[in-house]
């Protein structure tokens, strides 16, 4: 027996005043009603309603029983439509993972916008540079800048491309002089960003399509991208960066562009979020907010 089903229906009988009645209400005929009911008389062991052909009227005990299915039953309804408001619109609490330098200097520039359109909406920002597990830390959706995603079984939507750039300060090639090729570094300081998987090799393209790699060294290393910037700026050595970091800076002469005639490879921006058969709409509503920040965005 269902016997939600048979709630229902008991319910729909005193309401309506009839089987008849309650039967064409919920699509059923008047047999499958008295079967539900009957059923759930007999799973009780006591007698909810007294029939007769025309009539009938509830017991003491079916009024009891039918004041606590109405409570049943409202409460069961409030809670799907609560289920389906929040499926409805972005709300709760949306848990972010980003990366240290991005988190910092551009997620925390829009993220104000982001909620204001949203003010049912709260965000728990975790910036580190560290690979998270998704699911298992319990983030809802991250922002990765990678050259390569690894295999994984989570959704991936390509946000926007930061080229990586080669700086220097004005100060320091004042001092070291201005490197004319890849080769020239292994004269500088080179300082190296240590979230990837071989830091001291920097490989560059040429306007033919041919790579050199070179090995790189320096006194100084970090995990995140803001530090190799300040560093930078104040004339320690040279430094490979995300266009997002120092573009200000080189639009104001803070940092020049080295080697303008040979590229490194970029880093695409990219949401990823658990693959699930019914995307939550907050994670929906941030997915598409960053996506329309980032169209056609770049950071020249």
């Amino acid at each position: 027996m269902d016997q939600l089903a048979a709630l229902r229906a008991l319910r729909k009988v005193v309401e309506l005043g009839s089987f008849t009645a309650a039967a064409e209400a919920l699509g059923l005929s008047h047999t499958a009603i008295s079967r539900q009911i009957a059923q759930l008389e007999a799973k009780l062991g006591s007698q909810l309603l007294n029939r007769t052909t025309r009539r009938f009227a509830l017991t003491e005990a079916g009024k009891q029983y039918y004041e606590a299915c109405k409570q049943i039953l409202d409460a069961l309804d409030a809670a799907d439509r609560a289920v389906s408001d929040h499926q409805a619109r972005p709300a709760g609490t949306l848990r972010i993972n980003a990366p240290m330098a991005f988190g910092t200097l551009e997620l925390a520039e829009w993220l104000p916008d982001f909620l204001a359109r949203y003010p049912e909406l709260q965000v728990d920002l975790v910036c580190n540079d560290r690979i998270v597990d998704l699911i298992e830390d319990g983030f809802d959706v991250a922002l990765r800048l990678t050259r390569e995603l690894p295999d994984s079984t989570l959704i991936a939507k390509r946000l926007a491309t930061s080229d990586v750039l080669l700086v220097a300060s004005p100060q320091y090639l004042a001092r070291h002089g201005t490197p004319q090729t890849p080769q020239d570094l292994l004269a500088h300081n080179c300082m190296t960003y240590t979230q990837v998987l071989r830091p001291q090799d920097w490989t560059f393209i040429d306007a033919d399509g041919v790579a050199q790699t070179i090995a790189v060294r320096g006194t100084l290393q970090a995990n995140t991208g803001i530090a190799l910037r300040t560093a930078a700026l104040r004339g320690l050595g040279v430094a490979t960066t995300a266009s997002f970091i120092v573009h200000e800076d080189l639009k104001a002469g803070r940092l020049v562009k080295l080697l303008p005639a040979y590229a490194l490879k970029p880093r695409e921006l990219y949401a990823l979020y658990p693959h699930n058969r019914h995307l939550s709409p907050k994670v929906r509503a941030f997915v598409d907010y960053a996506a329309d920040v980032y169209r056609g965005r770049r950071w020249d």
